[in-house]
């Protein structure tokens, strides 16, 4: 490891890789890798899938729109549970639920007796049974690695995600143009059952399970367990405010693309360019470790605003395909501080709920976002409403570090993560 110097610890490449070997770790990142890249697939072929049996633009967006729907409605039930049961068993049941409704879609779609609402239905299942596996899976980080691994651990995790970003859609066209969609989801269903052999493969110490409680009861500890930590909370509606700010990107982006940057092959480039800027920010993860994880994160991410201020003008295309590397570099780097200070300052008995209420807190603002952009540049126009966007990114961001909880978050010599007193929570 390099002396600490600036804003925190460097680490040399071989301590940054350190969470490789245990044993534990190896094996669940195995079989997340497998899994997003067979996720990262099924993306691109569930809408070729709607397409295959004569479905509509519209359809399209009613499958999307049911297993984001039904991932929302499950969030906190997934959290409640998560912290209930045994995380290990709750995630692979939660895999083993996936690979048979992406088996099931498959079926159908080679026997060609698919319709739309079969794709909408297993889409919803799909979308619950992940609600259940993204809490759980938050938790399980913290059981199975040392805190001051957490964030090279999270980063690692992010890190084949994103590749299976870059690398799954032209995958997934290969085999669609050959075979067709079906094929895609019989593999997303094998990769389920690769996650799932992974998780029945850990070791864990025993955890110790809370008593009985009612679901609501567990539910409100959940909630209360965040409002006392305020400056938590309000780092989460900065967040919130972040993802619905730039869903004018994802809107107005390949409008402008189109219309100014030399086509729709110009809005592949800038999907990745930010791509790319995934992996980066993946890389510095793993590589740095910041004093202050929250301040520098927040930090951050104004640069998630550089792509709706270079589509305002426009600028040249090199200018946005940048300014999309800095925003993907950026969104991973705070996505895997934000992961270990949360697994590191939330007690392990309610981190799944706690985390469950972040990602429903983060996540609805995109539909809201995505649904009030195109009415808002109808009124003012595309520069106005991502100049607009941009300040709802940049002042947030900029003023979170300025809050006492946040800023007394930081990283001890070892680099373990401290925070703010907590109130001691009377039970009700």
């Amino acid at each position: 490891m390099m002396p600490g110097k600036g804003i925190g610890r460097r680490l040399a490449l071989a301590e940054a890789l350190a969470p490789f070997s245990l044993r534990e770790f190896r094996i669940l990142w195995i079989g997340q890798a497998v899994s997003a890249a067979g996720g990262g697939m099924t993306k691109v072929a569930l809408i070729f899938a709607v397409l295959a049996v004569d479905g509509s633009v519209t359809d399209i967006g009613l499958v999307m729109t049911a297993q984001v729907l039904a991932q929302i409605i499950f969030a906190l039930a997934g959290g409640v549970w998560a912290d209930r049961l045994r995380r290990q068993v709750l995630m692979l049941s939660s895999d083993l639920i996936r690979a048979a409704t992406q088996l099931v879609l498959a079926t159908l779609l080679v026997s060609d007796a698919a319709q739309v609402w079969h794709l909408a239905v297993g889409a919803a299942v799909f979308g619950g049974a992940q609600a259940f596996f993204g809490p759980a899976s938050r938790g399980l980080m913290a059981e199975i690695m040392p805190p001051e691994q957490l964030q090279r651990g999270n980063a690692l995790m992010s890190f084949c995600i994103s590749a299976s970003t870059v690398l799954s859609p032209a995958l997934a066209g290969v085999v669609i143009a050959w075979w067709g969609p079906g094929l895609v989801l019989a593999v997303d269903a094998v990769t389920f059952i690769v996650s799932a052999v992974s998780l029945a493969s850990l070791r864990l110490a025993p955890r110790t399970l809370p008593a009985p409680e009612t679901f609501w009861r567990d539910l409100g500890t959940g909630w209360r367990e965040l409002s006392v930590r305020k400056w938590l909370l309000i780092n989460m509606f900065v967040h919130m405010m972040q993802n619905l700010a730039v869903a004018a990107y994802y809107v107005l982006g390949p409008v402008i693309a189109d219309k100014s940057l030399g086509g729709p092959s110009a809005w592949g480039i800038i999907v990745s360019g930010f791509a790319a800027g995934a992996l980066a920010g993946g890389f510095v993860a793993l590589k740095l470790e910041p004093r202050r994880p929250l301040v520098v994160g927040n930090l951050a991410l104004v640069l998630t605003a550089l792509p709706l201020l270079t589509l305002a003008v426009p600028m040249p295309l090199w200018c946005v395909v940048g300014s999309a590397f800095l925003s993907g570099a950026a969104t991973l780097f705070l996505d895997a501080l934000w992961q270990a200070s949360m697994q590191q300052l939330i007690p392990q008995e309610v981190i799944s709920r706690v985390e469950s209420y972040d990602w429903l807190i983060s996540t609805v603002a995109a539909p809201l976002g995505l649904a009030l952009v195109g009415p808002l540049a109808g009124q003012t126009g595309h520069t106005t409403t991502l100049l607009i966007a941009t300040v709802m990114i940049v002042v947030p961001c900029s003023l979170t570090p300025l809050v006492p909880g946040v800023r007394a978050v930081r990283r001890a010599s070892d680099g373990k993560i401290t925070g703010p007193a907590v109130p001691q929570l009377t039970r009700v």
